[in-house]
């Protein structure tokens, strides 16, 4: 990603650019094809001798065709023939944010399969689920990290969208009315550079499409920085759920040594906001006079490299995180107890939810008992009141009998569905009743 930005990585589109211009020309008949040959031939540039003229010129495009020109010799007359300067910045743009993008993505492939690997590997381990940062009901943290992926799934497909709204290339000259360049070497160029030919355009591509672009990368970098808050409340020391991995050798802190801090997420949370700022700076640069003015540019040359760099590492670090993630199902266990009832619900799902075989000797056994069933996906309640009536269910349960029982009521919650799915089982139970045998096994 930083030799995309790279002053040297312009200057070469730059370059490209000029030299597909003028074998597009040739082609047309419009310059000589030996001149275009001997300009493909010779055009080099140098970057100290680009800078030292723009000192004199205060224009860097200038400078870079007067330092090309001296290079290729007469056949330079061509270069740049009918064309304007944005001309060449906004078309080389487009290539390195087609470039940026298509790193993106794939950073984001590469962070999706490591979530699915963990998601997978922790699909049955259970933990309490959240709501307002309180105890709700359990859940897993394969199911969490089955959320980020398919969160991660949706950027990419954002990532494909906004590609093909950004890879936009203009060679239409002063204005944008093609007065002085044939849409043919328009379409010539773009071609070749993997771009597509600007349907209109003023003297610059329209910078809405920037701005969404921008957009688009605040809004995975928001992505990016909600799992990083995910993940640093979880180790909180409270919670200590899950950890991000400390090194050996790594330090929390100069004045407390027992630190463990989650720096990496806390850092990705302080970028993410960065991005969201740049993304606000894009969609003031929408607004220009007229045909154009150039006060979009100062700041392009800022935010645009910035937020791709920023967004390339913030993944790549993401996916560091997630792959070297400590978890911890004891202390999980330990939190669902905190709220009771919770053991039931880990035995179960241990054991029940492994084998539908299990699930079905467990439906058998609320058959013999005399237990009304519903429809697969219903919960099936057992309340005091139908614990008295049943005297063989009641002996299932020794302490049913018992005031502080009866004043807990036990609820059952099974499940079943098709072949591929798990069967799940959540009991809420007092932590001093004894658990039937059925659940035990």
């Amino acid at each position: 990603m930083r030799q995309i930005w790279s002053e040297e990585r312009k200057f070469q589109i730059w370059l490209e650019i000029e030299i597909l211009a003028c074998e597009a020309m040739a082609e047309l008949g419009q310059i000589p094809r030996k001149d275009a040959t001997e300009i493909r031939k010779r055009a080099r540039f140098s970057i100290p001798e680009i800078a030292e003229i723009e000192k004199r010129t205060n224009h860097d495009v200038i400078a870079f065709l007067e330092n090309v020109a001296e290079s290729v010799g007469p056949a330079a007359r061509w270069i740049h023939q009918g064309l304007t300067s944005s001309d060449i910045l906004d078309t080389a743009l487009a290539v390195q944010l087609t470039e940026s993008a298509r790193i993106l993505s794939e950073d984001v492939k590469k962070l999706r399969m490591t979530v699915a690997d963990r998601a997978r590997r922790f699909k049955m381990t259970p933990m309490i689920g959240r709501s307002h940062g309180i105890h709700a009901e359990p859940i897993t943290f394969g199911l969490k990290l089955a959320l980020m992926f398919d969160e991660f799934g949706r950027v990419e497909e954002r990532l494909r969208q906004t590609l093909e709204r950004i890879r936009i290339g203009k060679l239409s000259g002063a204005v944008g009315t093609h007065a002085h360049v044939d849409p043919a070497i328009e379409r010539a160029v773009c071609e070749k550079l993997g771009l597509k030919p600007a349907t209109i355009s003023t003297q610059i591509v329209q910078r809405d499409r920037h701005a969404e672009f921008v957009a688009i990368l605040a809004v995975i970098a928001s992505s990016v920085d909600r799992w990083a808050t995910e993940f640093r409340h979880l180790q909180r020391t409270e919670v200590l759920e899950v950890e991000e991995l400390f090194s050996e050798g790594q330090k929390g802190s100069s004045a407390m040594p027992h630190k463990r801090n989650p720096i990496t997420s806390e850092r990705l949370s302080g970028l993410a906001r960065v991005i969201r700022g740049n993304a606000v700076v894009a969609l003031e640069n929408v607004a220009l006079w007229h045909e154009r003015d150039i006060s979009h540019s100062s700041a392009e040359r800022i935010i645009l490299p910035d937020s791709c760099t920023l967004l390339d590492y913030m993944l790549v670090k993401l996916r560091e995180i997630v792959e070297g993630l400590q978890v911890y199902p004891e202390r999980m266990e330990t939190n669902l107890a905190m709220t009771k009832g919770p053991r039931a619900c880990i035995l179960a799902s241990r054991s029940c939810s492994r084998s539908r075989t299990r699930a079905r000797s467990g439906r058998a056994r609320m058959k013999r008992c005399n237990v009304p069933r519903r429809r697969p996906g219903r919960a099936t309640g057992l309340s005091w009141r139908m614990l008295k009536r049943n005297r063989k269910l009641r002996r299932d349960f020794p302490r049913a009998k018992s005031t502080a029982f009866a004043r807990s009521m036990f609820t059952f919650n099974m499940s079943m569905q098709h072949s591929k799915r798990s069967a799940w089982i959540k009991s809420t139970i007092d932590r001093e009743s004894q658990l039937p045998d059925w659940i035990e096994k």
